[in-house]
């Protein structure tokens, strides 16, 4: 019997500022969708429209309003920066599709136009100051790019910072993709911060740590760079000098040891090579595509409306773990990790969350809560506890 065809749209960039994200993004979504394809306990195949929006960004909604008219996709499959995402979401809402975006951002949004599957600050900034302020200290000095992402996340840390009784050293921005950063490198070098929060993003990040590692081999005493958003991919590239030592937060990382990674691993290992690091960008377009598949096999349709009943229904299993879905704001619970990135270029988990924390993208269960209990080995009578994050937008 012939299998229906779904068309799903693809929308990563692959050239551009953060292209190397956008590539590892569209192997994995194509990798999930070889193995739906090839599965014939799956009544459909999963049709591709795959675009490339280089990064600009009047590109994204133009792309996405093509794939969903004139290729009849009600699925997206897409977006890594917030402001892309932001950029598609009013066609999106327009013609009633859905869009899944899994990467890490600054929350305070939720729309029924959208499944959330990247992690949010309650998943990922504030497990990382658990632990960095207690044991860092209290003046961080931010850097990010320069846009909501970067605004975002630094105006929470800086709240995060003055409730435990902090100081921001300096909070600097560069524009999207820029590689000019050596004034960033001098000025932390005369401020002397605690920590670096990098809210970098692309080939941003990767110039930042490389500059930064001459910095650390004069200055042995460097303070830590720390980051929501940094995984296997910016490191690449970069000397085993300059990519060790950075910690970061998220709900994946390649060297995650669970059963479902391990499966994960050796079935993507059959297909790409033993080679082949899987990264966070690489398992958020996978992970999509799969859940997505699943709910329209159980669905009987790629209605978005019976697939958001689905989603927000039931477990799914994935290489981050069984995975929930809110009902009422789309976001996922996820299990927050904390590593430190090596020379070899990975991560090696030090900390994991007992189990998935369920999203809070307004930060409103947060207020209030005390600081400094979450981070490895975090001391109950740490100076942090009682402080308060006390500002929600």
């Amino acid at each position: 019997m012939k299998r229906e065809t779904v068309p799903v749209s693809i929308l990563y960039s692959t050239t551009g500022a953060y292209a190397s994200l956008g590539r590892d993004a569209v192997a994995g979504a194509m990798a999930a969708i070889s193995e739906v394809n090839a599965d014939t306990r799956f009544s459909f195949r999963i049709e591709p429209k795959i675009d490339d929006p280089a990064g600009r960004a009047e590109r994204y909604a133009l792309l996405c309003e093509a794939a969903i008219r004139q290729h009849g996709c009600r699925h997206v499959i897409g977006t890594i920066t917030s402001w892309s995402r932001k950029d598609v979401l009013p066609a999106i809402e327009r013609h009633g599709a859905l869009l899944w975006y899994a990467f890490p951002y600054e929350g305070y949004e939720a729309s029924d136009s959208a499944i959330y599957l990247g992690a949010c600050p309650n998943q990922h900034l504030l497990p990382l100051f658990d632990h960095v302020l207690p044991r860092y200290g209290r003046r961080p000095f931010i850097v990010g790019s320069n846009y909501i992402w970067g605004w975002e996340i630094s105006r929470i840390a800086r709240e995060i910072t003055e409730g435990a009784g902090g100081q921001v050293v300096s909070e600097r921005f560069v524009p999207l993709g820029s590689t000019e950063v050596d004034h960033l490198i001098a000025e932390i070098a005369q401020k002397r911060p605690d920590f670096i929060l990098s809210n970098l993003v692309g080939e941003s990040v990767t110039a930042f740590l490389a500059a930064y590692d001459s910095l650390r081999r004069v200055t042995p005493d460097a303070p830590p760079v720390v980051a929501c958003n940094l995984s296997e991919t910016e490191l690449e590239g970069l000397t085993p000098s300059a990519r060790s030592g950075h910690m970061s937060a998220a709900p994946y990382f390649n060297r995650l040891d669970s059963a479902e990674n391990r499966d994960f691993k050796a079935r993507m290992a059959l297909r790409h090579g033993s080679d082949r690091r899987l990264t966070t960008s690489f398992v958020a377009a996978y992970m999509s595509v799969s859940i997505l598949a699943r709910a329209i096999e159980d669905a009987a349709t790629d209605a978005p409306e019976a697939i958001r009943r689905i989603v927000t229904s039931r477990l799914f299993e994935t290489p981050l773990g069984p995975i929930t879905v809110d009902p009422r704001t789309h976001h996922a619970a996820l299990r927050p990790h904390l590593a430190l990135s090596n020379s070899d270029g990975e991560f090696d988990i030090f900390h994991s969350a007992p189990a998935p924390v369920a999203a809070d993208p307004y930060l409103v269960r947060s207020l209030g809560r005390p600081l400094g209990g979450g981070g490895a080995d975090a001391d109950p009578a740490a100076p942090l506890a009682g402080s308060m994050l006390k500002v929600i937008k």
